[in-house]
């Protein structure tokens, strides 16, 4: 209840107030009736003022709602102020500020969600709020840190946020005091004993560390380091541990051998202290810091006497909390490799009793650590496996990890994803998972149930990249080292590869994983992707993808909509993100060679089909050797050249516009390739852009660029390969309608005699091309007509023509009718 004097000056503030707003003098009245607010809420005339003068026009609509939400109490008029920060954000700075200073002045019994959610909204959107605000913490850090601190953690989240904003503040030197302040009452916070909020204060040591940590880190003393260290223990809830290790690692990377030292000796001591909860603390600390500070980890951690001493300890303790922090331990401890070996010689027969004997989480997490030791090239007497092979001990933890899928705690879900991923590498694992459709569809269930669980989604993502990665396309240089590798180390086994491992057997599992729905699965946690995990999943399609029969289902499925949003969604230089880029354009381009691009782009749909071609395209300019080490590999290449072949014989004519203007000089270059397949591939697209007037624009324009590609097809014309010849000889047929054509062929030396050897030749469909040429260039009228006449002529045209009649034109009717037709123009 208010003091009886702290109510006279409310009242007094509220008909101040009242009688303030005929004066016009807005702030002094939005003054008064804020602290009047304060003092008094509940008080009968200060909701009566605040009412009356809410009845005015000139009051905001967000200065109405947050008074009603503080003075009355009133939850909807807050959940209405916070839905119009949240929409229009558009708040007059002194607005901004008296409700600022309201809704902190509210007093709660209860710490209220909507309060700070407030308060976070109007920080966010107003310059003015921030401001005053920090004009709050300079006049007094310690007081207006303690009241908006305890309004929540988004309010909390708030002082940090302008201690770190140079924009709120008019001199840097004010700042910089006020973000020591704040970064030194977050630490008192954390060391505070009794209160719930040790993650919101780690947050607020975070953020500034990772600010200012050059400035700040000198301020935190043992004490509260081991505070810090402290809140790694497992136990926490999950927010405290992670802004924990943040905090930690960033403290790590600024104090150097000091800081690494203090936990190298924080770990030993706590654990010869011998209480439980000091153990539980040091295996919590070393398991958080493997990652951060590994080798110092590791050589703590290969301590003589300390991994032979943990199973006696353990035996002694024989406390659940324990067990489950030492598996944490060995868990981190596995990054390193003679860690592992450390493990497996002196816990593997402890480890699988956990995993066959224990309880809640650990059986999950003690097959997963077993899954990282056990190493498939090491003999079975090094495993650690007593009475038990490689084969064995493997076969019995993918019996663990079908269970554990199974299971419906998270926890173990996710240790099963975690252990399959470390084991789908081995051939005999791959194809005991993708022979269970029930742990397949269980897998694919687990993706679409966890998009917001990154690391889940991830390690379900490397099961199946797993099981569908083809081996790695090999120069023959590589081979012959790979055989001189097998051959010294005495293994003839590395020099032919797993038939587990060859392309059939890759392709089974592939269409496994398709059927299961996986193409389905990946379209629907698409927007939840992280870059790591986005990157896994082009890699797997473009696997999907290298079997022609699937495609039409991955289309069905959105695969190929899914790789054109990943092409665009990837907007980094990193060779990363290139590599990335061009897998999800090579898998997208397959898709488009075997399946209708009407049917995946339709006209009337989003994107439109001309939105492919720039990915496609870019299969063609980007080098291979820009983004990989390994040989050149001309597959992309192929690929991509059939892909718009196919985009090319779209009637509409846009597909093939936007290939001739972006990609003509570099389908001119692969028109030379000295590669057999990307000569023919880059052949029969010319032929099919014959269909556009751009296309034949570029070959019959009569400039040079034009002349010197005629002159590069009439070559294709004449060279051995087949498929080669018949789609340049498709390709002049086109363009000898046209006369600047026919002018080029004809003051070549070898143009009549090439286009008479496609009449001679042994294909029918290139005889056919053929005479559709001569018959064009003869049927020229005027003097053009006269002079292609003349000179097939005095090539003896007419015989040949006449050997097309009466051999090939036997069992081909329209060959004979054409060759019939062309003689009849040369006169025969």
């Amino acid at each position: 209840m208010a003091r009886k004097e702290d109510v006279e000056r409310a009242v007094t503030l509220a008909d101040q107030a009242v009688e303030l707003v005929s004066s016009g003098r807005a702030d002094d009245v939005s003054r008064a009736l804020r602290e009047a607010a304060s003092l008094a809420p509940d008080n009968p005339k200060v909701k009566a003022a605040f009412l009356k003068i809410q009845s005015e026009d000139s009051v905001h609509v967000l200065q109405m709602l947050c008074g009603k939400y503080v003075l009355e109490q009133d939850e909807q008029a807050g959940k209405e102020a916070l839905d119009y920060l949240n929409r229009s954000g558009q708040v007059p700075g002194g607005i901004a500020k008296e409700c600022l200073e309201l809704v902190i002045n509210m007093r709660k019994i209860e710490p209220s969600d909507l309060q700070d959610e407030i308060v976070a909204g109007l920080l966010r959107e107003s310059v003015a709020a921030k401001s005053a605000l920090a004009k709050r913490l300079l006049d007094g850090s310690t007081a207006a840190f303690m009241q908006i601190y305890d309004i929540g953690d988004r309010s909390a989240n708030g002082i940090a946020e302008i201690a770190m904003t140079p924009s709120a503040w008019s001199r840097e030197s004010d700042r910089e005091k006020v973000e020591t302040d704040v970064f030194q009452l977050f630490l008192a916070k954390l060391l505070e004993v009794g209160h719930d909020y040790d993650g919101r204060a780690l947050k607020g040591i975070a953020r500034l560390l990772a600010a200012d940590a050059g400035r700040l880190h000198a301020i935190i003393d043992d004490e509260i380091f081991d505070a810090i260290l402290c809140s790694l223990d497992y136990r926490q809830p999950n927010e405290v541990r992670s802004q924990a290790t943040l905090a930690t690692a960033k403290y790590l990377e600024l104090s150097g051998a000091k800081g690494h030292a203090y936990v190298c000796k924080f770990i030993p001591s706590r654990i010869k202290k011998g209480h439980s909860e000091d153990i539980i603390i040091a295996f919590s600390v070393a398991a958080a810091v493997f990652p951060i500070m590994p080798t110092e980890a590791a050589a703590l951690f290969l301590t003589k006497g300390f991994v032979p001493s943990l199973l006696p300890l353990l035996e002694k303790k024989k406390f659940e909390k324990v067990e489950q922090a030492a598996l944490n331990m060995l868990s981190a401890a596995c990054i390193d490799n003679a860690c592992r070996g450390a493990i497996r010689k002196h816990c593997v027969p402890w480890l699988q009793h956990v995993m066959n004997n224990g309880k809640d989480d650990r059986p999950g997490l003690a097959a997963v650590i077993l899954a990282k030791v056990l190493d498939p090239t090491m003999p079975a007497k090094d495993t650690g496996a007593k009475g038990q092979s490689h084969d064995n001990a493997v076969d019995n933890l993918v019996t663990v990890f079908k269970k554990l899928l199974a299971d419906p705690r998270e926890a173990n879900k996710q240790s099963s994803i975690e252990g399959l991923a470390y084991i789908s590498i081995q051939p005999a694992v791959k194809e005991a998972l993708i022979d269970d459709r029930l742990l397949l569809a269980r897998l694919m269930e687990v993706l679409k149930a966890s998009p917001k669980r990154p690391t889940t989604v991830f390690g379900a993502l490397t099961v199946i990249d797993h099981l569908t990665r083809y081996l790695p396309v090999l120069s023959e240089e590589q081979k012959k080292m790979n055989q001189l590798k097998a051959y010294a180390n005495a293994s003839k086994s590395a020099v032919k590869p797993d038939p587990r491992e060859e392309d059939a057997a890759v392709s089974r599992r592939c269409k496994a994983v398709v059927d299961a729905g996986a193409v389905s699965a990946f379209v629907a946690i698409a927007s939840h992707l992280s870059p790591a995990s986005a990157a896994i999943v082009v890699n797997i399609m473009l696997s999907l993808t290298w079997t022609p029969s699937l495609r039409g289902t991955i289309a069905q499925q959105g695969g190929a909509r899914f790789l054109l949003l990943r092409y665009t969604a990837i907007a980094g230089t990193a060779d990363s993100d290139k590599q990335a880029r061009h897998t999800a354009a090579h898998a997208l381009a397959r898709i488009l060679i075997s399946v209708d691009p009407t049917l995946v782009f339709p006209s009337s749909g989003s994107p439109p089909l001309t939105s492919v071609v720039r990915p496609i395209l870019s299969l063609l300019i980007d080098s291979q050797s820009d983004i990989s080490d390994g040989p050149r590999n001309l597959l992309p290449i192929f690929e991509a050249l059939l892909a718009l072949t196919n985009l090319a014989s779209i009637s509409t004519g846009e597909a093939t516009d936007i290939i001739i203007r972006q990609a003509l000089p570099t389908i001119e270059d692969l028109l030379l390739s000295n590669n057999t397949m990307i000569q023919r591939a880059a052949t029969e697209l010319v032929c099919n852009l014959m269909t556009s007037a751009a296309g034949i624009e570029a070959f019959a324009d009569s400039s040079a660029a034009a002349n010197r590609r005629l002159h590069i097809l009439l070559a294709l014309a004449d060279v051995e390969d087949v498929a080669t010849r018949r789609a340049a000889a498709g390709a002049v047929a086109t363009l000898t309608g046209y006369e600047s054509v026919v002018k080029g062929i004809l003051k070549r030396d070898r143009g009549i005699e090439i286009l008479m050897g496609l009449c001679g030749d042994e294909d029918e469909g290139i005889v056919h091309r053929g005479l559709v040429c001569v018959g064009n260039l003869v049927g020229m009228k005027g003097g053009l007509g006269a002079e292609a006449r003349t000179r097939v002529k005095e090539y003896e045209g007419q015989g040949v023509l006449r050997k097309v009649v009466d051999e090939t034109g036997k069992g081909n009717q329209v060959v004979r009718d054409l060759g019939r037709q062309v003689l009849r123009e040369l006169g025969d």
